[in-house]
């Protein structure tokens, strides 16, 4: 996983002031965190790349910030799409056993070995098809028909 957030430090670096020890640290900090919590909290981590770019923009000149924004935008989009797309990926990213990412009626996780290719348990897989349905509405991709 830091190995994703390396690369992008390397890439926006270049373009820090020079002599900057302190700005280096902070950015290369702030790349870890993002990529670190888009790894391992995807969906509760609506604009990766903006947030990132609010935190470091201060630390680069006014004439480098759009190629640093595009540079965080490229990135950050191609990890979320590649996590989108492979959601065991973040588990090998990570090194951890994937779980169901349902609640049991007490209010604990569950514990269980989510299908393959979901997030859910047999127990929990309803809630993988109301979160398709969810997606759907989100894209304006569902239609519902009133009678």
């Amino acid at each position: 996983m830091y190995h994703l957030s390396r690369t992008l430090y390397r890439d926006i670096s270049h373009w820090l002031p020079a002599g900057s020890r302190q700005s280096h640290e902070r950015v290369l900090k702030a790349c870890e965190s993002t990529i670190e919590r888009l790894v391992t909290d995807p969906h509760y981590f609506a604009h990766p790349a903006k947030s990132l770019f609010h935190e470091i923009r201060f630390l680069f000149p006014m004439a480098a910030q759009a190629q640093v924004w595009r540079t965080v935008e490229t990135y950050v989009g191609t990890v979320a799409e590649e996590l989108r797309r492979d959601p065991d990926l973040s588990h090998d990213l990570t090194g951890t056993k994937p779980t169901c990412q349902a609640t049991t009626r007490r209010g604990q996780p569950c514990q269980r070995d989510p299908l393959p290719g979901s997030r859910y348990c047999p127990s929990h897989q309803h809630l993988a098809e109301t979160e398709n349905l969810d997606d759907l509405v989100e894209r304006d991709e569902l239609v519902v028909l009133a009678a």
